[in-house]
């Protein structure tokens, strides 16, 4: 283990608590009270996750949430939503602008780190598989964790390049709406099946004409990808 988790939140007591835990689990964790304070420390350090407060002083968190996706050498960081709300429409929004999971206060901390195992574990991804040439066209790179189209880079948010690697793994395999959710965020998905669509229609638009006909919509079932 020994991953570098950042926690921020404008709630000292908060940060110090998560950080605790995070520490006893075997990680290494620094708290921030405020968007800029954290954003600051990324020209030096680049966590291994973050576990984000949407209520800040300074910055929102889903503002943050944008920025870190605008920054080519952040925009992987996986992200891990903590905030005090709850409503449905927070959450869908905080997933579809990149975040892995999605807490609510108050948590149990355990769970919370349980959390932070788990989305570390779906970023390291499958073993088997280095590199997917699906066709001339795209490349996903799942060491660097690069999409290519054409031999540009396409900049992707961490789930849509979840998805991308999912689809591409089984050229020609259908995936359910059901199995897609289940693949992002487990027994923990918390969010509904057009999240699904939203994530697939912002992939097409940034893979572009070049190669967005890759994936295919199944109706009433899911996506495939198809060259």
């Amino acid at each position: 283990m020994n991953e570098f988790i950042a926690v921020v939140d404008d709630e000292p007591d908060i940060v110090d608590l998560i950080t605790l835990h995070l520490k006893r689990a075997g990680f290494r964790a620094d708290g921030f009270l405020d968007a800029r304070s954290f954003l600051d420390s990324l020209d030096k350090h680049v966590p291994d996750l973050v576990l984000l407060d949407l209520m800040l002083p300074d910055i929102d968190g889903l503002e943050v949430c944008k920025l870190l996706q605008r920054k080519e050498e952040w925009a992987s960081i996986p992200v891990i939503m903590v905030t005090a709300r709850g409503e449905e429409s927070d959450r869908i929004l905080g997933l579809e602008l990149g975040a892995d999971d999605y807490v609510t206060k108050p948590f149990s901390a355990k769970e919370l780190v349980a959390r932070v195992k788990s989305v570390l574990r779906r970023k390291r991804g499958p073993a088997e598989a280095k590199r997917y040439e699906v066709d001339e066209r795209l490349i996903i790179d799942l060491e660097k964790y690069e999409v290519s189209v054409k031999g540009h880079r396409v900049d992707l948010t961490s789930t849509e390049f979840k998805i991308l690697r999912l689809l591409a793994s089984k050229k020609g395999w259908v995936f359910t709406r059901e199995q897609i959710l289940d693949y992002l965020w487990g027994d923990e998905k918390i969010v509904v099946y057009r999240t699904v669509d939203v994530h697939i229609r912002n992939l097409r638009e940034k893979l572009g004409p070049a190669a967005a006909d890759l994936i295919k919509n199944i109706r009433g079932v899911g996506y495939k990808m198809e060259a």
